[in-house]
């Protein structure tokens, strides 16, 4: 396979918010997985756990949309606020029909936020809410003046305003947010975002509801109706092996069929933003308003034993080949895809992380997005060549360097690519890779660390080019100096 890199030319920006997160009140993502309390056994700071947030830091998370998923829909702030044992609790509906005691709220998200260094995403509720219970929470937390929800703030031990980066108006508002149509959610949205405001500096950007993955009609209606009042549109896909949503299929121990299958699923995603776009185009040709994947990643049957609504799976070096051909996805069509938020953070679908009591392990989706960092906030570099099946790549520069990062996700054959640029050589400051011996390798609370980054010493140069070789079931990330 013969790729060349054309370095001089200028790409867009992929923007750091791609590689954003999503934690939502479903099974142990929130409590357990980043809440345990202040007096938990667990360390933690002021009740968050220190091990996932070093974990999460480690790989430089840029922001994490909060507190749902479905669960916005149906999430009342001001019963997530004052002294925890004050606190109403909410069955939580949609996941599991547990009660919880919303002793994670708004203080506690901000607190994960500044522990994280990263921007907030607040996704609010227009499904049950009211467009008054929306303007106070945007008040709460933006007000920095004078106000009866800024005091309120104050009087619950919080004096400065936090800054809210991202805003979603409603979710999933064709399904689980209220079984809209498309022409009375576009109204409805823009009554709410205008409540959706400015109280200091920083303005919010406003994200609507899109579509749920090729409801092409939906994107038209919004973008045609209300594409003036939205910074962003949101779109949810999700892979899964079988098509099923009754039996997705196994998280591992799977047959081989359903290596590519939920594979190919993923490369939907490319379909997908390219039909979404072109409709945006024509309501937006300056690409002002992003297409914002705030829901994506791999769906499969929960673990025998869990409880079903908990959506709790293994992860695999097939969920790290997902990772990697989605994230190389959205790189391509960085001028459109503005953030992208994989479902979830932890314990929940394609995590990150797992935690169980006082241990956690870090999953091959967690160490895809450890390679794939340096490409946050970098350019996007153009390349042409030959394809070649089941091989894919893409290229930035940033700061004086070009990071490569390649993907060979067939079963059994080993890859060579050769890399090529017009002038100057080669010269590798850094390579890593992740691989498996297996198909549906992973990690384990008593194996942490069977499947985890390792240095990459399959490739050569020559002159102007870079020979490597990938082998089967690999993601390899290769720091170059740019001149």
């Amino acid at each position: 396979m013969q790729v060349n890199l054309l370095l001089d030319k200028q790409g867009p920006t992929i923007s750091k918010y791609i590689y954003g997160q999503f934690a939502e009140h479903l099974g142990r993502c929130i409590y357990e997985g980043v809440w345990v309390g202040k007096d938990s056994d667990i360390p933690n700071v002021n009740g968050i756990r220190k091990d996932v947030v070093e974990a999460l830091k480690n790989i430089q998370v840029p922001v994490v949309r909060w507190p749902g998923g479905c669960f916005a829909d149906e999430y009342h702030w001001k019963d997530g606020i004052g002294p925890s044992e004050k606190r109403s609790t909410i069955v939580n509906t949609h996941w599991g029909g547990v009660t919880e005691n919303n002793h994670f709220g708004t203080h506690e998200f901000f607190e994960l936020i500044r522990q994280l260094e990263c921007e907030a995403y607040i996704n609010g509720n227009v499904g049950s809410g009211t467009v008054q219970e929306m303007q106070e929470w945007v008040e709460y937390m933006t007000m920095n003046g004078e106000s009866p929800m800024a005091n309120l703030r104050r009087d619950n031990g919080q004096e400065e305003a936090w800054k809210v980066e991202f805003f979603g108006v409603g979710n999933e508002s064709w399904g689980c947010g209220g079984n809209m149509r498309p022409e009375y959610y576009a109204d409805l949205y823009r009554r709410y975002q205008t409540y959706v405001r400015k109280y200091g500096e920083h303005t919010i950007y406003k994200i609507a509801c899109g579509p749920n993955v090729d409801d092409y009609n939906w994107t038209e209606v919004l973008m045609r109706n209300a594409a003036n009042y939205m910074d962003g549109l949101s779109l949810h896909h999700y892979s899964i092996p079988t098509r099923v949503w009754q039996d997705k299929g196994k998280a591992w121990d799977f047959p081989e069929e359903q290596w590519y299958s939920v594979l190919e699923h993923a490369q939907y995603m490319d379909e997908l933003i390219t039909k979404h776009s072109t409709i945006m185009d024509k309501y937006d040709p300056e690409k002002r308003v992003g297409l914002i994947v705030d829901e994506w990643g791999a769906w499969y049957n929960v673990e025998p034993g869990t409880n079903p609504g908990f959506l709790y799976q293994q992860n695999t070096i097939r969920d790290a080949m997902l990772a990697a051909i989605t994230l190389n996805i959205f790189h391509k069509h960085a001028n459109r895809v503005h953030m992208a938020n994989i479902a979830q953070m932890v314990n929940v679908l394609q995590a990150m992380l797992l935690t169980e009591g006082e241990k956690m392990i870090k999953t091959p989706t967690y160490h895809v997005f450890d390679l794939y960092k340096y490409h946050q906030d970098a350019e996007l570099i153009d390349s042409y060549g030959d394809e070649i099946t089941h091989v894919t790549y893409t290229v930035s520069k940033k700061d004086g360097k070009v990071t490569v990062s390649l993907c060979n996700y067939d079963l059994t054959e080993t890859r060579e690519i050769t890399l090529s640029r017009k002038e100057g050589e080669f010269v590798v400051l850094e390579a890593e890779y992740l691989t498996a011996d297996v198909m549906d390798a992973h990690n384990t609370f008593e194996e942490p660390e069977a499947v985890s980054i390792q240095p990459f010493t399959r490739y050569k140069t020559d002159k102007n080019s870079l020979i490597v070789t990938l082998p089967p079931m690999s993601v390899a990330s290769i720091i170059i100096k740019e001149n």
